[in-house]
């Protein structure tokens, strides 16, 4: 594992688990002279009512954070699914907060996850569900669905999910029963040199994903490879660089499949 690696990992660890952020903190107090000047500045010409409320991390920040996988993946697929505008659009286990609110903006979708949603949101309709079971009441179900960075926690406990060392198995072939024929399915997940991460996730050698694919009757229509610095890279079926990209520690990998078998 490369040094980047090993200190993206534990940075990770430290804020995300622990819920310590030091360069947070480091930003924090390095802000306290600019804020008693600015405060000084405002007081002296302004006589209401003045509570403090410090927010000091701001100052030199971009508009919005853009230096994110999930922000472009999300934003990536919901465009297809724009441009598709299947009949109906299933979702699997993404982000309720990016990818769901981004399609729910434009039209109604459905999701399935095996974590609680409370809240009634506009155009989502929830379903709990763990897709490592059959739903056989929904087979055949849509023409287009999607699991964007979900399928590589599957069965590693991480999200009350059942411990299943083949859970990723189980959920590709269900989620591929749901499917119709010649729907569209929208995969993403960690790709690189194959291995378990136990318990946050797995990654994948994205030869296995094409193959278990296909055993589900999935064909590969494109492949979207998004990289360490957010460049994203497309690429045709017969295009995809398969040994460098199983080589490489860390990249996420969107395939974008049709259902062609039963």
């Amino acid at each position: 594992m490369s040094w980047q690696s090993t200190k993206n990992r534990v940075r990770w660890f430290v804020t995300s688990q622990l819920g310590v952020n030091p360069k947070v903190a480091f930003r924090f107090f390095c802000g306290i002279p600019r804020y008693l000047r600015d405060l000084w500045l405002f007081k002296s010409a302004y006589s209401g009512r003045l509570d403090l409320y410090p927010a000091l991390n701001d100052w030199g920040k971009e508009g919005g954070d853009t230096d994110s996988e999930y922000f472009w993946q999300d934003l990536l697929v919901a465009r297809m699914i724009a441009q598709a505008n299947p009949i109906k659009h299933v979702d699997i286990g993404s982000r309720i907060d990016g990818f769901v609110a981004h399609v729910a903006a434009f039209r109604p979708i459905e999701i399935f996850d095996v974590r609680p949603v409370r809240k009634k949101i506009p155009n989502v309709n929830f379903v709990q569900a763990d897709l490592m079971n059959p739903l056989t009441a929904k087979t055949n179900y849509c023409d287009s669905i999607s699991c964007l960075h979900a399928i590589e926690h599957f069965g590693l406990g991480r999200y009350g999910d059942p411990i299943d060392v083949n859970g990723y198995q189980s959920g590709l072939k269900n989620m591929a029963a749901v499917l119709q024929s010649q729907g569209t399915f929208y995969l993403s997940t960690p790709i690189g040199i194959n291995r378990v991460e136990f318990n946050a996730n797995r990654v994948f050698d994205p030869k296995i994903i094409l193959a278990e694919a296909k055993i589900n009757g999935l064909e590969i229509q494109k492949m979207i490879v998004i990289h360490a610095d957010c460049s994203s890279s497309e690429y045709e079926p017969s295009q995809i660089p398969l040994d460098a990209l199983a080589s490489q520690n860390y990249a996420l990998g969107i395939f974008v499949f049709k259902k062609t078998g039963a």
